[in-house]
Parts: C-alpha cells; sequence; structure tokens
C-alpha cells in the first residue's frame, strides 16, 4: 500500500516512518513531485491538516495523510497554537520562535503547555481525523540536541528530559504526534 505522507519537513517524516507497518510504503511531498508549500490557512490545526491532505487529493488523486502540530501555553491564551512555525516570522526559524516564546514567558509561574497534533487522513474517498495531545511545560532554557522545532524547550509531564533529549523512539512512545499516529495505524489496520 502507498501513502503519501503531505510533509517537506524530512525530519517529521523520519519520525512517522519509524512507526508505520512494513507494509506501507510511505511517500513524502517531495516522493510524488509535490516542492510547493501547501497554503495553511485555516484557523486551527485540525483545519490546515485538512487542507493539506485536500489538496495532495485534489492535484494528485493519491492517498494520503497530513498533520499539522500547534504548541499551546496556558498563560498565553493557547499561543503560539495554528501560529506554532511562523511565531517569530514567515521564515519558519525554530531558533527565533523559542526565543519569542521564552521571551514571552518571562517572570510567568505558570509554564504549563500541551502540543496537539491533528492527522487527517483522506483514503479511499473517506476522511478521517486522529488527534494526539501531550501535556507538559516550558522550560526555562533550551536542553537538549536531538528533534525539532520547540522540542529543547518541551517538557512533557512526568519527565525529567525535553523531547530534544529524548532518542525519536522514546518522544513517539509519548509524545502528541506518536499518540496521533497510533490511531491513524490502528484505523489502517482496520480497514
Amino acid at each position: 500500500m502507498k501513502l503519501v505522507f503531505a510533509t517537506h519537513n524530512q525530519n517529521k517524516f523520519e519520525e512517522v516512518k519509524l512507526v508505520l507497518p512494513s507494509h506501507i510504503e510511505l511517500l513524502s511531498l517531495t516522493d510524488i513531485g509535490c516542492n510547493e508549500d501547501i497554503p495553511e490557512t485555516a484557523n486551527s490545526i485540525e483545519g490546515n491538516a485538512v487542507l493539506k491532505t485536500e489538496y495532495v487529493r485534489n492535484h494528485y488523486g493519491l492517498d494520503c495523510f497530513a498533520d499539522d502540530t500547534g504548541l499551546e501555553v496556558a498563560v498565553l491564551h493557547g499561543e503560539p497554537g495554528v501560529y506554532s512555525a511562523r511565531y517569530a516570522g514567515e521564515d519558519k526559524n525554530s531558533e527565533d520562535n523559542i526565543n519569542k516564546l521564552l521571551h514571552n514567558l518571562t517572570d510567568k509561574e505558570d509554564r504549563s503547555a500541551r502540543f496537539k497534533t491533528a492527522i487527517a487522513l483522506s483514503i479511499k474517498l473517506e476522511s478521517v481525523l486522529f488527534i494526539g495531545v501531550c501535556d507538559g511545560s516550558i522550560t526555562k532554557e533550551q536542553r537538549g540536541e536531538k528533534g525539532f522545532g520547540y522540542d529543547p524547550v518541551f517538557l512533557p509531564e512526568g519527565y525529567k528530559e525535553t523531547f530534544a533529549e529524548m532518542s525519536l523512539e522514546e518522544k513517539g512512545s509519548i509524545g502528541h504526534r506518536g499518540k496521533a499516529m497510533r490511531q491513524l495505524i490502528a484505523y489502517l489496520k482496520e480497514g
């Protein structure tokens, strides 16, 4: 079975490929010749995930899934949320995003946050949505060299290591994307 993961993010692609059953041949946007950035103009992460699957379905006619992830910080009223990748500007610079987040949390006692991933699946003309959430908090400084995005400042609840200090396997077993992916995999096995 061939399935397109609508992403150009190689880190995300590898993270997902690790958990998919071996009978599924995973293709990226690059693999199918889609080199453009798919517009993410929805006002929710669920909406952005759906937009990406619809784009691949309409332009390439392939079964696919797409995810969108947001970091929601309680004291910042859910920011950066749907704007997580572009929090500090349109160039999607992770370092700038982290610096802006840490700056906005200066002197804040409550550092609780959660990562939320929405995965939209478009297969055999059906559409399904899966949601994964990982609760935690934002550290005061970056820790760790692994992962990507906000991983160096996200401390999952009940752990002493940030996502950037964990292996891909450990992060996948407790993280938001892993939770949503397990729902997707269970659905694919049933179908």
